[in-house]
């Protein structure tokens, strides 16, 4: 296991013990350099997607993990974590559903390029 597919596993454990709901971890692999992975999650309000985003940050820091930053808490409709080479989104469900990262994301690279030609 290397150290990119822990950190995606670990970050995927803390949101599970937190109770976030559709949790799904894409492979950015030949898709962006930006990371290896993107995990997307929903919270049931603001105050849990925020809740959330400080377990990650607490529990990564414990491990000697780095955040990178944390944008959105302020609002708490989504709130991104950059644990390097782990991406977090963390979303209420309607604005989950607006944004829709899961299908852009999660497109298979080749269907992305033939539309574009």
């Amino acid at each position: 296991m290397t150290a990119n597919t822990k950190l995606n596993s670990n970050i995927k454990k803390i949101l599970n013990d937190g109770k976030a709901e559709n949790i799904v971890s894409i492979p950015l692999e030949g898709k962006s350099s930006i990371a290896d992975y993107m995990i997307i999650a929903n919270g049931t309000s603001s105050r849990h997607i925020t809740a959330l985003s400080n377990q990650i940050s607490t529990k990564l820091k414990k491990l000697g993990l780095q955040i990178f930053s944390i944008e959105g808490q302020r609002e708490g409709n989504w709130i991104l974590v950059d644990a390097g080479d782990v991406i977090i989104h963390l979303f209420r469900e309607e604005v989950r559903e607006f944004y829709n990262l899961d299908k852009m994301w999660s497109a298979p690279l080749d269907n992305v390029l033939e539309e574009n030609i």
